[in-house]
């Protein structure tokens, strides 16, 4: 529907376009002023049941949002945690993470769409010129601001009173601790969970694999085997962050091939335990070159020599991979004589 058909009557009233007027070049202003252009009505300024549809369609997105909403905190009470689901094109993903994601972006899209519509079909959209003004304030006001704010500190006897304002001070100051206090509550601290791990004296090294404890007689010169802590299971609850820590990373070498005297003195035989956890950023390390003993950390590349305290010889890792002192007990297993002498995994801020 246009303009020319619409009954004269229900068209709004013309606008005042002073400020918009056309004015002609001269010598003194060889710029023209072009004016604003002639406003063109809306459809919904000219006809009350086109701006009614656009009123029930800005409605809707915000009914559709407030739906979203509910949909989220339905599915955060709703949907376990460990429930994964199949979608095209996206896989087996998490399907609280999903639901949440879709309620929540169509919630805050909803909002904004409907706000985009309001202001776009509802509020005016006249264009008005207003003349530029100074910003800033007049000789006069700055002068009775600064004599009125003279006249406050002399009758606050903020500097004669100094009890009051050494006590507002400090009151001021303490006041956003209790904002502080409130982010402990953002989670458990970690206490000195970084620093240890499930492995200790006694502690039998266990194939992750076979799920069998492993013997000396088990590894070859050349090989290399993943190990875990006896008695963690994949379905304990945990596992994941226990693992991360504990997952151990063992290499079977000549014993006149270890140059560091320690990681010697804490093999059995040749057989090194280390921390599978790269010290770069924590990527499990997986590959082995068994000729010149280095381990190599596939995200990065950080590369270490197992058979020199597994020291970094190249890549971004900035200190080498923890070891772990093993030995044999009566029963001919492989079992760790404690836990590893330095956090496993990247520098953290604390670390000391």
């Amino acid at each position: 529907m246009s303009s020319q058909d619409i009954p004269e009557e229900n068209l709004p009233a013309a606008q005042d376009t002073t400020h918009g007027a056309v004015k002609v070049a001269d010598e003194k202003n060889p710029f023209a002023d072009p004016g604003l252009p002639p406003h063109e009505h809306r459809i919904q300024d000219i006809d009350e049941r086109a701006a009614k549809r656009s009123e029930r369609a800005v409605a809707l997105m915000f009914t559709l949002s407030m739906l979203a909403t509910i949909g989220f905190i339905a599915s955060f009470v709703a949907i376990p945690v460990e429930k994964i689901v199949y979608i095209f094109p996206l896989g087996h993903i998490s399907a609280l993470n999903f639901a949440l994601g879709v309620t929540l972006g169509i919630a805050l899209f909803a909002i904004g769409a409907g706000a985009v519509h309001w202001a776009r079909t509802l509020m005016s959209d006249e264009e008005l010129a207003d003349e530029r003004h100074p910003i800033e304030a007049s000789p006069e006001v700055k002068a009775k601001v600064m004599d009125d704010f003279r006249q406050g500190a002399k009758e606050s006897a903020l500097g004669r009173r100094k009890l009051i304002r050494n006590t507002m001070f400090g009151a001021l100051a303490l006041f956003p601790l209790s904002g502080v206090v409130l982010l402990r509550e953002l989670g458990p601290l970690p206490e000195t969970k970084l620093r240890h791990t499930l492995w200790g004296k006694g502690k039998l090294l266990v194939n992750m694999n076979t799920n069998e404890p492993l013997r000396p007689s088990d590894l070859i010169v050349g090989s290399l085997t993943f190990a875990k802590p006896e008695g963690l299971e994949e379905h304990d609850h945990g596992f994941q962050n226990e693992i991360a820590k504990a997952a151990l990373m063992l290499v079977r070498i000549q014993p006149d091939d270890i140059k560091d005297k320690q990681s010697l003195e804490w093999s059995h035989e040749g057989i090194l335990a280390y921390s599978k956890i790269c010290t770069h950023v924590g990527c499990p390390i997986s590959l082995y070159e068994q000729q010149t003993h280095h381990a190599l950390c596939p995200c990065h590349q950080s590369t270490f020599d197992l058979s020199d305290g597994a020291k970094v010889i190249f890549g971004p890792a900035g200190h080498p991979l923890p070891q772990l002192r093993i030995g044999v007990n009566d029963e001919g297993y492989l079992e760790a004589l404690g836990d590893f002498a330095e956090p496993v995994g990247p520098a953290f801020w604390e670390r000391g």
